[in-house]
């Protein structure tokens, strides 16, 4: 499980007078259920790419646990990324071609050179548990949001400490929506990972336990849902 201390963390891009992100401070504990919202541009973007190691601060300070991500290069976040950090993205991102158990797979097999058997029994574990039937199906075969249940499959395989979706029900019907929030709850739970979903979802964000809302770059909110 990770905990993240976040401080004095700006981003700026050329060409623009004001930081994209200007967080001071930011804390979540271990196991936190977090949503990010805020409207198109406010940097939920940036932040993702901060928390994740996918984007390297200049200024300031990340730390998951007590490794600090901004005194990694780009190799090293790299490999942290694999061997910490769960994503579920809304277009799902899955290689068509390949059977639902191989989607889930692929990403640790391209992190070795020899993908230990733990992980293809992990993997036919967790797409049982999301309700996949049969393993070997052809992704492209399957509806949206069995997609989206082999994408969450995949994002945990490896368990790891962070999980990270972005707009994970935005493409989605009712049902599937409500369908694939459940499972990335349950599973998060189950596996003890900090759960930071970007979403507008509001069925979705009203069973997290805290909000961040982000506005021109900046923390606008931060607190807890209602019980």
């Amino acid at each position: 499980m990770l905990a993240l201390a976040l401080d004095g963390v700006e981003v700026r891009f050329a060409g623009l007078t004001a930081p994209a992100l200007d967080i001071p401070s930011l804390r979540l504990a271990p196991g936190a259920r977090v949503a990010i919202t805020g409207p198109s541009g406010s940097g939920k973007t940036t932040l993702f790419n901060v928390l994740t190691g996918l984007a390297r601060v200049t200024q300031g300070r990340v730390c998951w646990g007590d490794c600090d991500l901004g005194t990694l290069s780009e190799r090293r976040r790299d490999r942290w990324r694999a061997g910490h950090v769960g994503l579920v993205m809304q277009d799902f991102y899955l290689f068509p071609g390949l059977s639902a158990l191989e989607n889930v797979l692929l990403p640790q097999r391209l992190s070795r050179l020899r993908l230990p058997p733990h992980f293809r029994d992990e993997g036919r574990r967790l797409l049982a548990r999301v309700g996949i039937e049969r393993l070997d199906q052809p992704v492209e075969t399957l509806s949206r949001g069995q997609m989206q249940r082999v994408a969450v499959a995949r994002a945990l395989v490896g368990r790891p400490g962070l999980l990270v979706a972005d707009e994970p029900t935005a493409s989605l019907d009712a049902d599937a929506g409500a369908a694939v929030a459940d499972l990335l709850l349950e599973l998060a739970a189950e596996t003890g990972s900090t759960l930071i979903v970007a979403s507008h979802d509001r069925r979705l964000i009203d069973r997290l336990t805290h909000v961040l809302r982000l506005e021109g770059g900046r923390l606008a909110r931060s607190e807890p849902v209602p019980a």
